[in-house]
């Protein structure tokens, strides 16, 4: 999981893997175009998203043609919320009806 948050830390790296997400098998060729920087550093990103298991690739002849993988962002989302999520949705939801029968009563 720290290489997953690492490589969301950038910035630049969650607009690349948004990019890929959007653009499913483009290549790295792809990539570069959608930003200012030479290809070396848009490969150095794509490398630390591929390590993270955030992006998938497969070579076709001469072009790597990239894919997004979802698994370890729904692994982290698993871990942090589902714990939680049902009893803090519970909650809010009995807190937002609270709120309308509420607002409702001081109605004229």
């Amino acid at each position: 999981m720290d290489r997953v948050f690492k490589a969301l830390a950038s910035a630049r790296r969650r607009r690349m893997l948004d990019h890929v997400r959007h653009r499913p098998g483009c290549s790295v060729n792809d990539v570069c175009a959608c930003f200012d920087t030479s290809r070396i550093a848009v490969m150095k990103h794509l490398r630390v998203l591929e390590r993270a298991g955030l992006i998938v690739s497969r070579k076709v002849g001469r072009t790597r043609q990239m894919y997004l993988n979802v698994v370890p962002i729904r692994m982290i989302y698993d871990r942090w919320t589902t714990e939680f999520s049902g009893l803090w949705a519970g909650g809010l939801t009995e807190l937002k009806y609270r709120l309308e029968s509420q607002r409702k009563s001081d109605e004229p």
